[in-house]
């Protein structure tokens, strides 16, 4: 019953059709820009933004605790902003960093920077020292905006890396305090091709690499994702608990509301506890969610409220086929938009025929391809990439032409190694996904598995790299190679890592898990460490990586094993029901 379809037929894309007919008006305005992207097309978020506030300014667009503002009264405030900003020198192309958590503040300086042509940097507030400093380095900021519950990840960021202009939330009121609130008129003038955001994400460099998003592709998803297949009405209410610099709320839900003006709801960060009283409270009637978010609601005793609430549709990525059913029954939730995409890729997945357990359809070229160990596209003797057949898993690449152009990243070289070159013919290219999909036919694909040096875990990249470096910052550990490994009932891969000691003893559980913590995000703590004898330094060494990875902490032979047991008690050693306290959201804690 759990199993992902093997193929999708006409039947059920028949079925979705019948089910879309109420909707068909509003997705017919928004069907042309998914298909004919012109970059040069004056047209940006904050002209979309601003028209709903002109058209409806009494209209509900921001809800936090319960209390909504109005698109008019949150346009005057993010114009006030954008005032600020200006006298700041922020224009065209500059980047203002924004270091928060959600908060109205948050979005509305996002919607401020947008509406003057800049890019909203979106730090990740979990990123800590010599990280967020890269971070910042690699934006090259004129202004940093940042939230005081982040204080800790501001206190840890170098002074040599601050912009010419630093605000906390009270110095930006105060300076907003008193400035026009008139639509600053640069906005009507920008081209869809501008870029809005830089998005972090884990590469294979260990560090992050920042993701560029255009406006020109941000609005083909609203369209897509948004308007086609969440397809929110302006009375609406979408409840946002995932973080801001992420693009499933950022791109994806401000998307989906953007798109028919409906309503944002926002919560500082997600409680599994009180995730459905929010939702009541905040009168929501659809949210957001990675797959890790279901499990733990899931997870959760039954209470009343899973189903006291007016939630009718979700959207997100990563719900596991075999809670699927579970999760759409238990919490009485029939429309379910889980969708494909990648920050810095071209295309996206969308379900938008409500085809269950699968991440949905693309009318964009690409095509399954057969792959290397080290996940790049296999070569045939004419050096030319081979598809796979329908329903074998290969590595899904996407065609970059003019009209599907590749945003990638800030760094131009680390956006060519994603590029494959002469792919079917020559003079083509095609972006390398570094993720493993099935076929499923009518354009539709499943997810199967992340390739390369990145896991994820936690809805987050994880780049093996970083985590490799702060566990060999313990003196008593020589060597290590870190890896993701499956844990039953969890989505993603838990962070692994396999380590050789330095000297005669062990390095100290508490203070390596102290460690693990400040120096990474908690979503790349890892939850396994091994210990070996020694480790392969051959042209093998790879291969050795991937043995350890299919061996996880099952067959480990004589190698002892310690797993995390949480920021009190940090490492012990492994317990056979450990597995099963992680899927059961018990540890670590």
């Amino acid at each position: 019953m759990n199993a992902v379809p093997t193929k999708v037929g006409i039947t059920d894309i028949l079925k979705g059709v019948a089910t879309l007919a109420p909707d068909l008006p509003s997705m017919a305005r928004h069907a042309p820009g998914i298909v004919f992207r012109k970059g040069e097309t004056k047209n940006s978020i904050g002209q979309v933004f601003a028209k709903h506030a002109a058209e409806h300014p009494d209209r509900p667009f921001l809800r936090w605790h319960g209390e909504s503002s109005s698109y008019g009264e949150c346009n005057r405030i993010v114009n006030r902003y954008a005032a600020v900003l200006t006298e700041r020198g922020i224009g065209v192309g500059d980047i203002v960093a924004i270091l928060s958590k959600n908060n109205p503040t948050d979005l509305l300086m996002i919607l401020a920077t947008l509406k003057l042509g800049a890019v909203a940097g979106m730090i990740n507030y979990n990123q800590r020292g010599d990280v967020i400093d890269h971070s910042m380095s690699l934006l090259g900021a004129k202004v940093l905006v940042w939230d005081p519950e982040c204080d800790e990840a501001f206190a840890s960021m170098s002074t040599s890396v601050h912009p010419e202009h630093v605000l906390d939330f009270a110095a930006l009121e105060a300076a907003a305090d008193g400035k026009s609130t008139a639509d600053p008129a640069v906005t009507a003038t920008l081209p869809a091709s501008t870029p809005a955001f830089y998005i972090f994400t884990s590469g294979t460099t260990g560090l992050p690499k920042a993701s560029v998003m255009s406006h020109n592709r941000w609005l083909s998803n609203s369209g897509g994702i948004g308007g086609m297949s969440v397809r929110l009405r302006p009375s609406d209410t979408m409840y946002v608990a995932l973080p801001l610099y992420h693009n499933n709320a950022v791109s994806v839900s401000l998307g989906s509301v953007l798109a028919n003006g409906a309503c944002i709801a926002l919560s500082k960060q997600f409680s599994a506890s009180k995730f459905w009283d929010e939702i009541i409270e905040n009168r929501a009637t659809a949210f957001s969610y990675i797959g890790e978010l279901c499990r733990y609601l899931l997870a959760q005793p039954p209470r009343a409220v899973d189903r006291q609430h007016s939630v009718r549709v979700i959207v997100g990525n990563g719900l596991r086929p075999e809670i699927w059913d579970e999760f759409s029954e238990r919490f009485g939730i029939n429309r379910i938009v889980e969708f494909y995409a990648a920050s810095e890729s071209n295309l996206a997945f969308v379900n938008v025929f409500g085809v269950k357990k699968t991440v949905g359809f693309c009318p964009l070229p690409y095509k399954v391809v057969e792959y290397n160990g080290d996940g790049t596209p296999k070569r045939d003797a004419n050096g030319r990439v081979t598809p796979v057949k329908k329903g074998v898993p290969g590595l899904l690449i996407s065609e970059i032409t003019n009209r599907i152009p590749l945003d990638g990243y800030t760094d131009p070289a680390e956006t060519e190694k994603k590029i494959i070159r002469d792919a079917f013919k020559s003079g083509d290219s095609y972006f390398n996904s570094g993720d493993l999909v099935r076929e499923l036919g009518f354009l539709h694909i499943a997810f199967v598995d992340r390739l390369g040096d990145t896991f994820r875990w936690k809805g987050e990249n994880v780049a093996t790299t970083e985590v490799e470096g702060a566990v060999t910052g313990d003196d008593a550990i020589g060597g290590a190679v870190a890896y993701g490994v499956e844990v039953p009932g969890c989505d993603g891969r838990a962070g692994m890592v396999a380590v050789t000691r330095s000297g005669e003893a062990d390095p100290d559980p508490k203070r390596l898990a102290d460690r693990m913590y400040a120096d990474l995000p908690a979503y790349a703590v890892p939850l396994f460490i091994r210990f070996v004898p020694e480790f392969e330094v051959t042209s093998t060494f790879k291969n050795r990586k991937v043995e350890l990875r299919e061996e996880a902490y099952t067959d480990v032979g004589d190698d002892e094993v310690w797993v995390l047991k949480g920021r009190q008690d940090g490492y012990v050693p492994f317990y056979a029901e450990y597995p099963a306290d992680v899927a059961a959201a018990k540890a670590p804690r």
